[in-house]
């Protein structure tokens, strides 16, 4: 099992939010979303409180190509399976970059494990064997969304590793093996594409696609 690599230096840096065309600096960013960490012995999590509406941003999350831009380490680089996720057990690869990885690019492997739109989903993260096996190495990552409104939602963030085995921890690893600053840049990346996929954001505006989201896959989205 290939273990994350450990902590980088990262190069990920928090995106803009936006009201209309005017980006709302960083203090008044945090105000709007309230953003929180949770640290617990086996989990880390943060939240944040978006002005959009929680099936918008599930849809978001539900799909695979989005996830490049949304990443708040900068491993993320593009989606190779590009259909959105849409029930438990589905599998979608991701093309990933690491300085400290043995290989610098790698390929992870993702397992749905929670789809409860538009209320939560989540997946486990790991790699395909030579062979044609799949195997994961326990970690967890997941998006709970609390609806407080017709247009506002709670995101919390978690990344779970309490049931990563014994064997993979007697190698010394650290986890969570990111800073919990990521989280928050997450859920950041998270609310501006869910604000660019607005109603309004249809076929023909520029940067959207033709279902309205943000066209940001692809490893130039988060290099």
């Amino acid at each position: 099992m290939r273990v994350p690599p450990t902590r980088p230096m990262s190069s990920a840096s928090p995106r803009r939010l936006h009201v209309g065309n005017v980006p709302l600096p960083r203090q008044a960013r945090d105000e709007m979303t309230r953003s929180v960490h949770t640290v617990d012995q086996e989990n880390v999590s943060a939240t944040l409180t978006v002005a959009v509406p929680a099936a918008r941003v599930f849809a978001v999350l539900a799909d695979p190509t989005t996830h490049s831009a949304i990443d708040g380490t900068g491993w993320v680089q593009e989606s190779v399976d590009r259909t959105p996720l849409t029930e438990v057990g589905q599998i979608f690869r991701m093309d990933m970059y690491h300085a400290n990885h043995p290989n610098g690019d790698y390929q992870v492997v993702n397992k749905v494990q929670v789809l409860d739109p538009p209320r939560a989903i989540g997946w486990l993260t790991g790699q395909e064997k030579g062979d044609g096996h799949l195997e994961f190495g326990g970690w967890i990552w997941r998006y709970d969304l609390a609806p407080l409104g017709p247009s506002e939602t709670e995101v919390t963030l978690t990344y779970d590793w309490s049931v990563v085995p014994q064997f993979i921890r007697d190698r010394g690893i650290q986890f969570p093996p990111f800073g919990p600053e990521h989280l928050t840049n997450s859920l950041h990346h998270l609310a501006e594409l869910a604000e660019l996929a607005a109603p309004t954001a249809g076929p023909g505006r520029p940067g959207a696609d033709a279902r309205g989201l943000p066209n940001s896959q692809g490893p130039a989205a988060r290099r």
